[in-house]
């Protein structure tokens, strides 16, 4: 068996936060980048697989509910009677129909398209926020990991890089001590989810694609002892956790209501929150809030296109560009599957509200621009590995995200317009797939 596969050439690629000219990347045998070597020889680039365009290392997707890809399209119809009105709590229960229908083995269908499509759009590691933990009726399966390892099958077989977070969910609201019937199969306890992630360690052990974190769902469906204790587990075994938060207008009223703080104040004032700490949405947060969460080192996952279609509202990031904070970007229900879509629709939402163009360059400058969508901290809770490109695999054949604009000549000049191209492109080439 070889030890490496044929390696590739791009004229064109991004290296250590900027462009390099005449890249020689190498393949190891299980598909991870090995070399990646600017100015390479003549010599190299002959006996390389050329690559057409200039190339750009995967990027993580911070927030994905994969089951959800199966509604994409289907709840985009009116609510009908008096007085009925849509909105993100109307989303919800046509999604719990989904969700209390769909077995392991449709969940690894599911997903396998799902982290196919995320391929070809340009991630190439996504954050499985987990929470369909249980049977059909409600009632836990005989490994508790079951739903979970569907996830995992999926991730090998596409390749894609996979964070698993299984989700903590125990009751319906803030003022609720049980779940609703519709989410039994959501039920969990922070002993049961660290039964989950030592039971997926144990499966993933020698995987080094596969990686494990936690998730609170949010705080209106986790007590504050529950919260406390699963964040002092994830503390003592160096987990990521992520957690909802912020998200809608009534979950923030609500916890005003039923603790005295808002969602985020809430948090950092009764848990200790760091570096591995992802707040996914924070939506409606104040300037006070976001300058916490920047304080404390932890970082922000902003789900644009979902936000904009469950009708969640805009994320303030002028307010966190202010106080540079760190962010990443999630496709979380999927109703987009490319990044560069959601960054797109980033930008476009800060120029409605701020009625200004070019809101994001603005406030973090072009260089702040590029760095989150490759932020792997969110994705691992160890040192990401030293090759730029080492997300970049598949068990099927090696997957790179390249992207050609219609005028390539523009690549080699303005770096800013390069970026401008790409974002706002007329035609794009998203793939190139070796088998």
């Amino acid at each position: 068996m070889k030890n490496e596969a044929q390696p590739f050439f791009a004229r064109q690629a991004w290296v250590a936060g900027a462009w390099a000219r005449d890249v020689l990347l190498g393949v190891s045998s299980d598909g991870h980048w090995n070399r990646v070597e600017p100015h390479c020889t003549a010599a190299e680039q002959a006996s390389a697989i050329q690559l057409a365009g200039p190339v750009l290392p995967g990027v993580v997707n911070a927030h994905s509910h994969a089951f959800q890809r199966a509604i994409v399209g289907l709840t985009e119809r009116r609510t009908r009677g008096a007085g009925a009105d849509d909105d993100f709590w109307s989303w919800r229960d046509r999604m719990y129909s989904a969700a209390n229908c769909i077995t392991p083995q449709q969940l690894e269908t599911i997903a396998s398209q799902l982290y196919a499509e995320l391929l070809a759009g340009g991630y190439t590691q996504v954050c499985e926020f987990h929470y369909l933990h249980n049977a059909l009726g409600g009632a836990p399966y005989a490994d508790v990991a079951e739903m979970s390892l569907a996830l995992v099958r999926a991730a090998r077989r596409t390749g894609m890089g996979l964070t698993l977070l299984p989700t903590l969910y125990m009751r319906a609201g803030f003022a609720d001590a049980a779940l609703r019937q519709d989410q039994r199969r959501f039920a969990s306890t922070p002993d049961s989810i660290a039964r989950m992630v030592e039971d997926l360690q144990r499966h993933t052990q020698n995987d080094a694609n596969i990686n494990v974190g936690v998730a609170l769902h949010s705080l209106r469906a986790v007590s504050p002892a529950a919260v406390k204790e699963l964040a002092a587990y994830a503390r003592q075994a160096q987990l990521p956790v992520h957690i909802h938060i912020a998200e809608q207008t009534q979950e923030v009223d609500e916890c005003l209501v039923h603790t005295g703080l808002r969602p985020i104040e809430w948090l950092l004032e009764h848990v200790e929150v760091d570096a591995r700490w992802n707040l996914v949405h924070a939506t409606h947060a104040t300037r006070d809030e976001l300058a916490g969460v920047q304080a404390r080192g932890a970082a922000i996952v902003i789900c644009p296109a979902t936000e904009a279609n469950l009708g969640d509202g805009v994320f303030d990031l002028a307010g966190y560009a202010a106080v540079k904070g760190a962010w990443s970007i999630g496709s979380d229900s999927h109703v987009t599957r490319r990044w560069s879509e959601e960054l797109r629709l980033l930008e476009y939402s800060q120029r409605l509200t701020q009625r200004k163009r070019n809101r994001a360059a603005q406030w973090l400058g072009q260089k702040a621009v590029r760095r989150p969508c490759w932020r792997r901290r969110c994705a691992v809770a160890t040192t990401p590995p030293a090759c730029l490109c080492a997300a970049l695999q598949s068990a099927s054949g090696r997957i790179f995200a390249c992207w050609t604009p219609m005028r390539p000549r523009c690549w080699a000049c303005q770096r800013t317009m390069c970026w401008t191209l790409w974002f706002f492109p007329a035609r794009t080439r998203a793939l190139h797939r070796s088998t």
